[in-house]
């Protein structure tokens, strides 16, 4: 079945431009609540991040709704909540609690973000989902548009936008502490769970356990048999469930400096990698995004890499790092009068490679806000609550983040179609990549829409 949202209904209302600062992007809430309301919240995906969702979000609030396809996580987050209805099946409970709810979290795989968060946005619920935000680009420009339609408050989970040390360096970086940059090179340790070339073919059926509604799972998904190499956690590598490490790292590790250099769309996405096979993502890639000029600022690459290539760390060229050594996962942002290293996944800490004159430099006004706690996760809750109750736009809301994602989610488009092309990112389209269009906007099975 193909989604309701039709690409021409929603094109019209996305902005062809790349993504302004935060605070330019707020909209109105549905219907702000008073500060002093406490909230009620229905959760979907309680096992697993879902497990730390939930129970985060039941420091700003009421949990009165439960959901997940596991009987076993079920349960025992209802040990916790047991005041909260428990269901497996997301719409059901939309459907009876729905009225009752004022957000919405969704911890799920990534093949049903979409899905769970279009339904409470189209009931005008607050909505707090996992990275990556969607499976698909075509989903992620859905939600970007539902979200301003509804006017709804909403938060993408990459929990290092909240950290005080990438918001200094978005800052410095925007004030030209490294110059012009021209260059961005992120990489990371994924993947960690199965994949190619270790699996490449869908698994044999298993008997489905008593405690897991498979077709629930399944989703949109197409059909096909459970085996345990599935769920949990191991979906994964599996393109019709995961996105891979791209999807799984690069809302994080890559967050700070698309941020910062505000990248917008790409114009050409190309990427290399280890063998392509229709079931599972490649042991190792590097992708490519080129961005135009943008508002003063240079054009400028994105480099991603992922996995092991020949037995060895996919990483970027030694030299770039000037002497320093690249740890599991971080970022280089190369500018005309210097390197900006940042050696962890979420931009919170960074380093100034060989500035010329760096001693010189005044770090500008603060313009973005800190919070008291470095607990991101946490914090990244509190901002979302606090836009539900008539405050600012969590940063981190689907204008951006649904921006973000699916910039990064066009590398796994050229990944799987073994081959580049250029992005015409206001119509949505891959321009000289005809089968690009299966990959950006798969089928749904039959009974499943946006």
């Amino acid at each position: 079945m193909h989604h309701d949202v039709s690409r021409r209904s929603f094109l019209k209302s996305t902005l062809a431009t790349g993504t302004a600062a935060w605070v330019a992007n707020s909209y109105a809430a549905a219907e702000s609540k008073s500060p002093n309301e406490r909230l009620r919240f229905a959760c979907i995906g309680v096992g697993g991040k879902g497990s730390s969702d939930t129970q985060q979000a039941s420091e700003f609030g009421d949990i009165v709704g439960l959901c997940d396809i596991d009987d076993e996580r079920l349960n025992k987050m209802s040990e916790k909540f047991p005041q909260a209805k428990k269901y497996n099946d997301f719409r059901k409970m939309l459907d009876e609690i729905g009225k009752d709810v004022d957000g919405v979290t969704v911890s799920t795989p990534d093949h049903t973000h979409a899905v769970a968060a279009m339904a409470a946005i189209k009931m005008g619920k607050a909505v707090y989902c996992q990275k990556p935000l969607t499976r698909t680009v075509h989903e992620a420009r859905a939600l970007r548009v539902a979200a301003k339609q509804y006017k709804v408050a909403t938060q993408m989970g990459n929990q290092g936008t909240a950290a005080s040390g990438a918001r200094k360096a978005i800052e410095a970086i925007r004030a030209g502490i490294i110059g012009g940059v021209k260059e961005v090179h992120v990489w990371t340790n994924r993947p960690v769970w199965p994949q190619a070339p270790k699996v490449t073919e869908r698994l044999p059926a298993q008997a489905i356990p008593s405690h897991v509604h498979w077709d629930l799972f399944l989703g949109p998904a197409q059909e096909r048999a459970y085996n345990e190499g599935y769920h949990p956690f191991k979906w994964r590598g599996w393109w019709d469930f995961g996105t891979g490490a791209l999807g799984d790292m690069a809302c994080h590790t890559a967050n700070m400096a698309y941020m910062a250099l505000q990248l917008g769309y790409p114009t050409h996405v190309s990427a290399e990698s280890d063998t392509i096979n229709p079931e599972t993502c490649p042991g190792w890639a590097t992708i490519t995004y080129e961005f135009p000029a943008r508002d003063g600022m240079p054009a400028a690459k994105l480099i991603w890499y992922e996995g092991f290539k020949d037995g060895v760390r996919n990483l970027p060229a030694p030299e770039l790092f000037k002497g320093f050594k690249a740890n599991d996962s971080g970022s280089l942002l190369i500018g005309e009068k210097g390197t900006l290293f940042s050696p962890n996944d979420y931009g919170a800490s960074y380093t100034i490679l060989e500035r010329q004159g760096f001693e010189d430099f005044e770090y500008p006004p603060q313009t973005l806000p800190r919070h008291a706690s470095e607990n991101t996760d946490l914090m990244m809750k509190q901002e979302w609550v606090a836009a539900i109750k008539g405050g600012p736009p969590a940063m981190s809301n689907f204008d951006y983040a649904a921006m973000f994602s699916e910039a990064m989610l066009l590398g796994n488009v050229a990944l799987r179609c073994g081959k580049g092309f250029d992005w015409d990112g206001p119509n949505m389209k891959a321009i000289n990549c005809p089968e690009a269009e299966e990959f950006i906007a798969p089928k749904y099975r039959d009974g499943w829409s946006l």
